[in-house]
């Protein structure tokens, strides 16, 4: 019985020990989102089934003059930032929409069965959600947006260069908004 006690304890802890393995793997450690080579895998698997028509969107999001905030309050003060954008961003999405950090101030939002016009709706959702946050209040936070959709034939490359195209086209013409491509 004494053995068997050892066992079930022994494999407890090795359990334990690849769920630990498994979440730094897979998960951003500033933000706890997941981090971008989870997240192209995902995206992977959601790019199958845009192939085969289900619709499937993509948010970039980019925090405006980040690295003016990093400067002024300093990178303890950023990676607090960094953090409660992504707990804004988690929190005003669906359950099935996936986020990641991509790193430094970039974020990436999947948007399964979402059509380019309703994803433009939550990245305004997104971005107005930061512009009434209490604690990025304080620091006059805002976020430029690229949205894109699945158009056939795309591979994640095409389909993020899109969106990050939009969100260049947000940036230059002022920030604080979401932009189309």
């Amino acid at each position: 019985m004494k053995n068997k006690t050892k066992l079930t304890n022994l494999l407890g802890e090795i359990n334990k020990n690849i769920n630990q393995l498994y979440h730094i793997a897979t998960h951003d450690e500033k933000t706890g989102l997941y981090n971008h080579i989870f997240f192209k895998e995902v995206f992977g698997f959601e790019l199958e089934k845009a192939k085969r028509g289900k619709p499937l969107s993509l948010i970039i999001v980019d925090i405006d003059f980040f690295k003016k905030v990093n400067d002024t309050y300093g990178h303890l003060t950023g990676d607090k930032i960094l953090k409660r954008v992504a707990q804004v961003l988690e929190n005003k999405l669906r359950k099935y929409d996936v986020v990641a950090r991509f790193g430094g101030e970039e974020f990436f939002v999947m948007l399964p069965n979402t059509l380019l016009n309703k994803a433009k709706q939550i990245a305004e959702r997104l971005r107005r959600s930061m512009l009434s946050d209490n604690y990025l209040k304080k620091y006059k936070i805002t976020i430029s947006l690229g949205v894109s959709e699945y158009e056939q034939k795309d591979n994640f490359e095409k389909f993020s260069k899109r969106a990050d195209s939009a969100l260049y086209d947000a940036k230059k013409n002022g920030r604080n908004k979401a932009c189309v491509k």
